[in-house]
């Protein structure tokens, strides 16, 4: 760790900055530290709405969001006691393949919002989580509760989320040490060449748009991605199964399109529509973790989605 922590209660953290984080803005600092502390599903957004609120002070003075670290700067961060979230229970149908008094893993349908955002203030997976737990984790915030990581709204498969503070922090903490086993099948276009093979390219923000992701070197993260070919399809499409290392927004999406294989389907960083999906055709298919609780080892397997199989059927008989 490059600055040093002096103090690590549940709610209460302090550092004192060392030379080399001069210059970094407090935001991205304290999402780092939270993160090599296994607090990794704390957002930026998260940390900027504390700093709003005072729990966030620097030499013992409350600071804004951009405020750039000098060294020596005593840092103090006292996470405000979680508020009921302005986010209402709904009774929608959750597909549930395992769940325990600590976690709980669903398959997500195709169209549904992890959690609450700007245009999706309901219907998504932390309304249905609400109803039929009554109990999250308050880690990641009033937005999203339980949510240890996410999938993109019309990525389809297996979502594990924490129902309790010591679930959350250990699969936070898997997470960050690639420790989950995370396997995807994907259509792609075009017939790739190797019959497996690993994308090691970093992602981060597109300069010309920062609501989309792309590989590059500037203000990016490490991002790994290994595929295995499935079946060739036509020449047009290949089925691929691929393993993330790393969990990057978009990462497979991104990397798949850098690769000159963009997904099918995909609205965003694909090509025309070619296939009859709402969304790209990406399933998250098998999730495997360590209980936080007890310490087994449990992996889990949802099919492709009927939607998936009929868009292979129909490229398969063509």
């Amino acid at each position: 760790m490059n600055s040093s922590l002096y103090l690590d209660r549940e709610d209460h953290y302090e550092w004192s900055i060392e030379p080399e984080k001069s210059g970094e803005r407090i935001d991205k600092f304290i999402v780092d530290q939270l993160e090599q502390l296994g607090l990794g599903g704390v957002s930026r957004t998260q940390v900027q709405d504390w700093i709003k609120e005072g729990a966030v002070s620097v030499n013992g003075r409350p600071v804004k969001a951009n405020y750039k670290l000098n060294a020596q700067d005593a840092i103090v961060l006292t996470i405000p006691e979680a508020q009921e979230a302005d986010i209402l229970p709904e009774q929608i149908p959750l597909d549930i393949v395992y769940e325990d008094s600590d976690v709980i893993v669903i398959n997500k349908p195709r169209g549904m919002v992890v959690h609450p955002a700007p245009g999706h203030s309901s219907g998504t997976v932390v309304n249905a989580l609400m109803y039929h737990c009554k109990d999250l984790s308050g880690i990641n915030g009033m937005l999203r509760p339980g949510i240890v990581h996410r999938i993109d709204k019309d990525t389809t498969g297996l979502l594990m989320a924490a129902k309790n503070d010591l679930a959350h922090v250990s699969l936070a903490e898997q997470l960050k040490e690639h420790s989950v086993t995370r396997k995807y099948i994907a259509l792609v276009h075009g017939n790739l060449p190797h019959d497996q093979g690993t994308v090691d390219a970093p992602i981060g923000r597109d300069a010309a748009d920062r609501k989309l992701f792309t590989v590059t070197d500037r203000n990016s993260k490490t991002a790994v991605t290994h595929f295995v070919v499935l079946e060739r399809i036509g020449g047009d499409y290949t089925l691929l199964e691929l393993q993330l290392e790393t969990g990057r927004t978009h990462q497979i999406r991104v990397h798949m399109k850098y690769i000159g294989h963009p997904l099918a389907g995909d609205p965003v960083y694909g090509r025309n529509k070619t296939v009859a999906l709402d969304g790209q055709a990406l399933h998250a298919g098998v999730l495997g973790f360590t209980h936080p609780r007890t310490g087994e080892r449990l992996q889990f397997e949802a099919p492709l989605p009927a939607d998936f199989e009929h868009v292979l059927d129909s490229l398969r008989h063509r």
